[in-house]
């Protein structure tokens, strides 16, 4: 019997690819997205005190009670909207486990999903290892505004799933009230359902507000909601995420969720809990990256990038098509090895590899570390 892959067409993620690569070459690391910045020592310290005080065992499959009401709490403080703590949050390791696990109890084989291009990198296989079918809406650089009317002629009797993603990650762009508006109008016509990726919810510049689902009461009863405590609290190796959706589609989530990792790190979970409960201010974020983003673009200045409009996450796309005619993958690569700075391609984002010749840089990074990946550049492009 031979083996039959079910993502034959997949291969080592492009993130693994140029972290190896930057390691490699001493280059800086602004390819992959994490920060190279501590967290709250206090938020260190209530783990530790966790692991101390013996809460090393298993925790409850859909998360700590304390978490989940904690989680609801910062939920209403946010967005004026009080998930049921039991029924309606589940905790998850990290984001791209919590798609994994929606797609996984909502995706039949032939049943079809709207995917918005560019996307990370993990929606469309995950949506194709359970035998889904990707139809894909490709956003148009520099703003990427989404064709509301384009996604709606897609929707057929087999559309199952709509994903979308504000803050938006690779492109640093963010939907406004008029498209969840217009999104909500297509949901509840067509009886499709909804993942939203929200991870970087705070993460959000320029006088923008996030447009959660959670803002729009018709629109959640038919989506799962996907945050992220690694993006919020600078925390990423730790893999904490969390999904809020209705009880109905909360109990199909955790029928997948319990024999995927059946639950997530309890000493995380006690710290994380005890931390937003008393020391986390979410509403800082906005500034503190934005401040990042706006050094990072004066420290760039007078390189021979054209850098995009970025609202929000930590990327920020930049068109080379100026100083070269190479493919994204070969000059990010050339980047790395030549000029000592590790990017990502765009390319991967895209279901058919399409090339822009832009590539995404990472500013989640220490104030002498954006210094130093300028100065590099500056030498580079100056030869």
């Amino acid at each position: 019997m031979s083996l039959q892959s079910k993502l034959p067409d997949v291969g080592t993620t492009i993130f693994t690819i140029m972290s190896r690569l930057a390691a490699e070459h001493h280059a800086i690391n602004l390819s992959q997205g994490f920060p190279d910045f501590e967290a709250d020592p206090s938020l260190i310290l209530a783990v530790s005190e966790a692991m101390a005080k013996g809460h090393n065992q298993y925790a409850p499959m859909p998360g700590l009670p304390d978490l989940n009401v904690a989680i609801a709490q910062k939920l209403n403080s946010d967005y004026g909207w009080m998930p049921d703590p039991e029924m309606e949050i589940t905790v998850t390791a990290g984001g791209t486990q919590a798609l994994y696990s929606i797609i996984g109890a909502m995706i039949s084989q032939g049943d079809e999903v709207i995917v918005l291009e560019p996307s990370y990198d993990s929606y469309i296989p995950s949506v194709v290892s359970f035998g889904g079918v990707v139809k894909t809406v490709q956003l148009q650089p520099p703003l990427y505004k989404v064709n509301w009317d384009e996604v709606e002629s897609l929707i057929t009797s087999r559309t199952k799933l709509i994903m979308i993603n504000t803050p938006h990650n690779p492109c640093g762009v963010v939907l406004e009230h008029a498209d969840l508006s217009r999104l909500e109008e297509i949901v509840v016509k067509h009886g499709v359902y909804l993942i939203s990726d929200e991870v970087y919810e705070h993460i959000i510049f320029d006088g923008h507000q996030h447009q959660s689902i959670l803002r729009f009461p018709e629109l959640y009863k038919r989506s799962f909601v996907v945050f992220s405590f690694g993006k919020s609290l600078h925390v990423t190796g730790w893999k904490t995420g969390y999904v809020i959706a209705p009880s109905e589609l909360t109990r199909e989530l955790r029928k997948i969720h319990q024999f995927n990792v059946f639950s997530v790190n309890r000493p995380i979970q006690q710290g994380v809990a005890y931390y937003i409960t008393h020391h986390a201010d979410f509403a800082a974020l906005s500034g503190f990256y934005q401040d990042k983003r706006d050094l990072f673009l004066k420290l760039m200045s007078g390189l021979p990038l054209k850098f995009l409009p970025c609202y929000g996450s930590y990327f920020i796309l930049a068109d080379y098509s100026q100083v070269s005619s190479l493919d994204d993958r070969t000059f990010a690569e050339l980047l790395t090895i030549e000029g000592g700075v590790a990017t990502i391609p765009l390319s991967p984002f895209y279901k058919n590899g399409s090339d822009e010749k832009i590539i995404r840089f990472c500013f989640a990074k220490k104030e002498n570390t954006l210094m130093e990946a300028a100065d590099r550049l500056k030498r580079y492009f100056s030869r």
